[in-house]
């Protein structure tokens, strides 16, 4: 009797610890709805449409977090691309693509691109003497305009550099920036031979006009961070024992803003090991800054900038920078923004980007509006895997949804 007696008292101690202990947990998820909903105001629950304050999902405790202030100033949809006229017509056996910013000088527009000819085989074939992609064997070119889409090439700009010379591969992916009367075109390198583990730079081209002649750096400007170590020795970029930092493999993608009496490079890195994440490829930006537009640029220690985002697309705007955030990563199709030109937050998530290495106006009015700069500007396409074009694209902002004839 005594036995049972205790075992009815330990099964009356269990049971009292397992109620006592899982009560206090449904109480707390209580207290936390409750704690969240005296938070909410009646004018957030009205925009947010939100059903019940003391149940709210996980989506609508993240809507409440949301600003409250952007409203739709940077929310624009782009429109279908146009095919340009005259000589940047889509050209079979030709490549154009990356097309810079576009500047107006003497009356005329100016756009400079990568160019090159003939298929790639990718680094299947021989490397050293094969093309292995539309982007490898280019020269700069640049092209006139005088209303944007009826265009005259004018011819070559910056060269590859001599063998044995850090861009005597390829030079492509331009910038233009003028500044004080003069012109710098900032832009990728590749020495040869392009292997897959082939670390780009960047190299920098100044002139007096926007014809040229120009003058090349003889050293780059920026290279990858030398952190990451490679493991093995075949040419494979996923192989590594450490990766290093964000731009430990390339540095792409250059563009020169003059900003607060400094120069900020901005520029996109790829990583040694570079991963597919849940946003996609893991690819960030990140910035160097110069006290004079021919350097030295030192990287900021604020890198990466972002932590999405493939071309780099950038301009100012209302004292900060703002930035396009296109195809790669979480936040990609975001405009963003920054006050000083390295903590960016989004101001606009976009339905899509249908414009690639877009090259902006740079004569439209930055402080009309937040997005004026990207009324219209030019993209390339691929046309094939091989041959590139450039064309023009066009956005508008986009303040309400109606449906045809509402």
């Amino acid at each position: 009797m005594i036995f049972k007696t205790k075992i009815f008292h330990y099964l009356f101690l269990i049971t009292l610890i397992i109620s006592c202990n899982t009560k206090p947990q449904i109480e707390t998820e209580d207290k936390a709805d409750n704690s969240d909903s005296k938070q909410i105001t009646q004018e957030q629950i009205d925009h947010l449409g939100i059903t019940d304050v003391n149940h709210l999902s996980s989506a609508s405790k993240r809507a409440l977090k949301w600003p409250t202030d952007l409203g739709n100033d940077w929310f624009i949809e782009f429109s279908g691309l146009k095919p340009l006229k005259g000589d940047l017509a889509y050209e079979e056996g030709v490549v154009r693509r990356d097309p810079s910013a576009m500047i107006k000088e003497n009356g005329k527009y100016y756009v400079w691109y990568s160019k090159s000819t003939g298929p790639c085989q990718g680094f299947g074939g021989d490397v050293e003497n094969d093309k292995v992609f539309p982007w490898d064997r280019c020269d700069i070119w640049y092209a006139t305009s005088e209303d944007g889409e009826t265009w005259k090439e004018e011819g070559l700009a910056v060269a590859r550099g001599e063998k044995g010379e850090y861009d005597d591969r390829s030079v492509f992916t331009v910038e233009i920036m003028k500044h004080e009367n003069k012109y710098y075109l900032c832009y990728q390198a590749v020495k040869s031979p392009y292997t897959v583990r082939v670390k780009n730079q960047i190299g920098l081209a100044w002139s007096d006009s926007p014809d040229g002649p120009w003058t090349k750096s003889k050293e780059p400007i920026l290279s990858p961070a030398d952190n990451g170590i490679w493991k093995g020795e075949a040419q494979n970029r996923f192989a590594v024992e450490k990766k290093g930092d964000f731009d430990s493999h390339k540095v792409h993608d250059p563009c020169i803003i003059p900003y607060n009496g400094k120069f900020h490079l901005y520029y996109k890195g790829e990583q040694m090991g570079e991963q597919i994440t849940f946003g996609g490829r893991q690819i960030r930006h990140g910035v160097a800054i110069a006290d004079n537009p021919l350097g030295p640029y030192v990287k900021s220690p604020y890198n990466p900038i972002s932590n999405s985002g493939h071309e780099i697309c950038v301009w100012p705007y209302n004292g900060g920078i703002a930035s396009l955030i296109t195809t790669d990563g979480p936040e990609k199709n975001t405009i963003q923004w920054s006050p000083d030109g390295l903590n960016f937050e989004i101001m606009s998530v976009l339905k899509s980007v249908d414009a690639h290495a877009i090259g902006l106006n740079r004569t439209a009015d930055n402080e009309k509006d937040p997005t004026e700069i990207l009324r219209w500007g030019l993209s390339h396409v691929y046309n094939s895997w091989n041959y590139q074009s450039i064309m023009k694209f066009s956005s508008e902002r986009k303040t309400e949804h109606r449906a045809p004839g509402e």
